[in-house]
């Protein structure tokens, strides 16, 4: 699967009608509640918020009041079509007085998100793990040594903290060296883009 790296913004007129098409890549339900609100009181005249995302397995679209399946289901195909997830796109639409037809909102919905994606960074999602280590002073040394090219965050206490996000292979390889070394406190699975 794949997502992007960061929001984007893109904007077409289509007979009049404005379609501001917004992404984002999103890890959980409540990113969605509250992108949805900043969106609404951001463009507070707007006729049309219609969305799609996918978050893990999890579709959903919204038509919100265009004909049903004319705008948010075009969204959600696109975003499929392109094997995305973790990403929800919402597109703005500012009536221009001309009515585009069942057809035409189909090919304005699916041409604003085919259009964004043209604009995003996307990249494969690897498996991977939130690590949380715990290791003497003494051997602080030897881990910075193993995971010099891993972007770390440390704390200093009694003993001293890392926690960083790893791919799975990379952990897998490395992991029998750092248990030397370090005691593990904690491993989550997650998706690194």
């Amino acid at each position: 699967m794949k997502s992007i790296s960061k929001n984007q913004i893109n904007e077409i007129i289509i007979n009049k009608s404005k379609f501001i098409t917004l992404i984002y890549p999103i890890k959980s339900k409540e990113d969605i509640s509250n992108i949805l609100k900043d969106i609404k009181e951001t463009y507070k005249d707007a006729t049309h918020y219609c969305y799609g995302y996918i978050l893990d397995n999890i579709e959903k679209c919204d038509d919100n009041g265009e004909p049903s399946g004319t705008a948010g289901m075009p969204i959600l195909k696109v975003l499929k079509y392109n094997n995305l997830t973790d990403i929800l796109c919402v597109v703005v639409r500012y009536f221009g007085g001309i009515k585009l037809g069942a057809g035409g909102l189909i090919r304005a919905y699916s041409n604003s998100t085919s259009e964004i994606l043209n604009k995003c960074e996307i990249k494969e999602i690897k498996e991977g793990y939130k690590i949380k280590i715990i290791l003497p002073y003494d051997n602080i040394k030897q881990i910075d040594y193993i995971l010099k090219n891993i972007n770390i965050n440390k704390t200093y206490d009694k003993n001293v903290i890392y926690k960083f996000n790893i791919e799975k292979s990379k952990w897998e390889n490395i992991e029998k060296e750092i248990l030397k070394y370090s005691n593990l406190e904690s491993k989550k699975p997650v998706k690194l883009v």
